[in-house]
This record gives structure tokens, sequence and C-alpha cells, in this order.
């Protein structure tokens, strides 16, 4: 019986990144959509690319009628994201209508109703066999009406007319003061209803996302962060929460054969994960650098995220230590990823990492340091995209090493980071450099290593030509 219940709902796929996930699956087929948000969130790129991702991924002509905008600026204002509205009109896949709604111009005489629009909307629809429809936005087709009682009845009779047309329809609403819309009755009558909020903390912009309510289904209830950029929209689910990932029993190296002896299988297993923590000056990057070579040398694809240096004075600065980065850059199996954290928010940078990994399909990934994030969110927020980042790394099977500046004494920040991170890694190597004897002592201690045994003895060690070298031997 359950069965047949879950089987009895259609979904219609919305071709937004990450939104089938959280609504397991895709609109309500058939039955209309309320998007509601202030100016600004993104409403109309979002039905936007609901039409046209069903146009090209899923063969499903689309009608956009516009309360707004005309034909010619949505055409335009779309052609940066790739959207060529005029090819899809040409073949018959894409019907725009723009109707002029001039409140000064509407005069309130006898009964209002929705009569015109229903006759030029079922032509529009019938004209091309469409299956979605979009009207953006709801606010504008009433502007001249004060009469609430008959606003109300149409409202509902234009939700109802869609839904016996049998279109997935996606209307948009500007947010109210005490409402989810400024009428107060849309979120009502809609089948599935989506808030899109856009704010401003600590001058980094972003953008959220909710499913206030979905009839007949089961969907994600928190919030989450999206993403506007060239591409389009994007949202950021959790990538997994049962940890259903496989866990392989390959052996791989750190890239340096002195330090793999110090675990009991001599060296680490692959797509786990390495944290290096360490104060400023205890050769983290030169350590993360040798793990990317090690890489590189079993011909496998290396994506490193640098927060600190550019990619020129990474090569220049590894070149120093018998590390070539630049050979493997020109074989294409080292990508460097140079920027700022404070270029842009949590959920861009990783937006930007999933994109590269796309693209990209590394075998081995490299953040450092991913203590600079903390410059641009909060304990828990860097804590949720790190879980989402190594998430997605583990069930693509992919190595990952993430460097962390830490700070002398209990710092705040020391804990900030490790608290979000450590818990998370399958192996945490610190790194110190004391002063001893009026010179700079580097060492090396493997705090954990999950599923093998290591060392527990600090290990010294100098930095050469030649890179690492180890001056204490390593004992499991």
């Amino acid at each position: 019986m359950e069965k047949n219940q879950k089987e009895s709902l259609l979904k219609t796929p919305t071709g937004i990144n990450g939104l089938d996930e959280i609504t397991n699956g895709g609109f309500p087929k058939g039955r209309p959509v309320l998007i509601c948000g202030s100016a600004g969130c993104g409403k109309t790129l979002f039905a936007a690319q609901f039409l046209v991702r069903g146009i090209t991924d899923y063969n499903e002509p689309g009608v956009f009628m516009s309360f707004e905008e005309s034909e010619s600026d949505l055409t335009q204002n779309f052609k940066s994201l790739g959207f060529d509205f005029e090819k899809l009109q040409a073949e018959k896949k894409l019907h725009i209508d723009h109707v002029r709604i001039e409140r000064s111009e509407i005069e309130e005489t006898g009964e209002y109703d929705l009569e015109g629009l229903f006759i030029r909307l079922n032509y529009a629809i019938d004209s091309i066999g469409a299956k979605r429809v979009v009207l953006d936005t709801i606010e504008s087709l009433f502007s001249g009406i004060e009469n609430t009682t008959i606003l109300r009845s149409e409202i509902r009779r234009l939700f109802g007319w869609l839904k016996e047309k049998g279109v997935t329809a996606i209307i948009t609403g500007e947010r109210g003061e005490n409402s989810l819309t400024r009428q107060g009755l849309e979120e009502y009558v809609s089948d599935c209803v989506i808030l899109l909020d856009f704010r401003v903390i600590e001058q980094i912009a972003t953008r959220r996302l909710r499913v206030v309510k979905y009839r007949g289904s089961t969907h994600g209830t928190n919030e989450y962060p999206f993403l506007i950029d060239e591409y389009g929209i994007s949202v950021l689910p959790v990538t997994s929460l049962k940890l259903d990932y496989k866990s392989p029993t390959e052996i791989i190296t750190t890239g340096l054969p002195a330090l793999d002896q110090a675990f009991s299988e001599c060296g680490i297993y692959r797509a786990s994960s390495i944290l290096i923590t360490g104060n400023a000056g205890t050769s983290k990057t030169i350590l993360a650098a040798h793990f990317a070579w090690s890489s590189c040398e079993r011909k496998e694809r290396t994506l490193y995220f640098s927060f600190e240096e550019s990619p020129d004075q990474l090569v220049r600065n590894m070149a120093t230590i018998g590390i070539d980065f630049e050979k493997v850059i020109q074989s294409k199996l080292l990508h460097i990823h140079a920027s700022r954290p404070s270029l842009q928010g949590l959920e861009m940078h990783l937006m930007t990492l999933n994109r590269l990994l796309a693209e990209i399909k590394p075998r081995t990934v490299i953040i450092d340091p991913i203590s600079s994030l903390i410059s641009i969110g909060n304990n828990s927020e860097v804590r949720a995209m790190l879980i989402r980042l190594m998430d997605t790394l583990k069930i693509n099977q992919i190595n990952a090493l993430f460097t962390s500046l830490t700070h002398e004494g209990h710092s705040e920040n020391n804990f900030s980071i490790l608290d979000a991170v450590s818990s998370l890694a399958d192996t945490w190597i610190n790194l110190k450099n004391e002063e001893r004897n009026n010179e700079r002592v580097r060492s090396l201690l493997i705090v954990k290593s999950r599923g093998m045994g290591h060392s527990n003895n600090q290990q010294h060690f100098t930095i050469t030509g030649k890179g690492i070298h180890f001056t204490s031997p390593n004992k499991k």
C-alpha cells in the first residue's frame, strides 16, 4: 500500500542542480508551484531555468507569461546564462507572452475575472503542446484590483484552472510583510511552496532556499544555500546523510617513504582524508606538495585549491625543494585553483570545487589552508561546508588533504577549526617548529589514523633541496 502511494505522486524534474535531491524527485507533476521571495532573490531566474532545462533536458515545451518584463528584455537578460530563447521559440518549444498591465490605466467596472487570461494562456499552451508554464509575477496580474473578495476568488480559480489543464506551473510572488506573499492566499492554494531568501551578514551575501510545504511528498525541511552564477542556479544540499560510501583497502603513499613507514600499512588508505595542522612555518604546504606530487607520479589528476599563494608562486617555491609542478601542470595532471577566501562566500567556494570536480575528475584534492575559511563564515557554517565537501570527496573515492593554520597558545581560532575538521578527518598530522639551543627544530606527530596503527613518536625533520628529510627514525 505504501509503495502504491509513493508511486501515485508523479514528479517533474526541475532541471536545477541539487533541488531534485531536496524535493525527492522534483515538483509535483501537473500541479501549481509557488516561488516566493523578496526582490533580487532569483525568482524569475528560477522559473526561467525550470522552463529551459525542461525543454533541453526532458523535451517538455514551456510557456513563459510575463507581467513585468517584455519578451525582448527577457531574451537579452538570459543570454548571459546560455539560455537561447530565440532558438527555442523558433523550434516551437518555447512560447513567451508579455501581458502588459499598467495600474494607472485600469478602471474597475463591473465584475473582474481572468477569463481573457485563460483564453490567452490556453492558446499558448495548446500551440506548442506545453507541459510547463511560468507566470511571473502574480502581484502584477492583480495590481489594479482592490476588491479582496474578487481577488481571492480569482486566485483560487487561476490555480484550479492550471491544475485542470495538467501543466506543471511555477507562479512567482513577492513576499508580504506578515505572510509569504502579499495577498496571503497563494501559499494555501499551491501544492508546493518554495521560499527564496537573500541576506547579507557581515558583508557576505548569501541566498537560501526552503521548501515550506509539499503536499503528498516528503522533502528536505532545512534552509539550503543556493548560488547564481554564469551557469544558472545551483542548490547545495548536504550530500550524504547515510554514511553509505565505500571504503577502499588499497594503500597509497603520502609522497614521503619515511613518513609511510610511520603507518602500520606503510601508507594511507585510498580515498581517505588527511588533516595537517601547525603554526606558520611548519611546512604544511610542503607536505601537501609531496602528497600532490605522489598523486601525479601515479598519473592521477590532482586538484590543488590554494587560498594564500598564486599558482606561479607555488610553482616557484616548490621548485626550490625539487618538486617540479610546472611539468605536471603542462601535462594536465595538476590543476591549481587560487583565490582569496573573501572573494566569495562559502557556498560559492564549494560550488566552484564541485564544478571543477566534474570538469577535471581528479583522484586527489588538496585544500590549503581551510583555516582561511573562518574569515567568511562562523564555526557552524564552516563545519557544514566541510561536511558537504568531505562527503562529496568520499562518495567519489577521492583522496583528500587539508591544511590548517593553528596559533600558539589556546586561541579561539584553534578550537573553531579543529573542532570542525579533526573529528571528520581519517588521519591527523600535527607539525611543530620549536626553538631549541638557538635553532629551529621542526617535528611531526601523527595524532590519529583510522583503521591502522601508527607511530606515537614525534619525528624530527628538515627542509632540504630535495624536500622533507627525516632526521629521526620512525618507530611504529
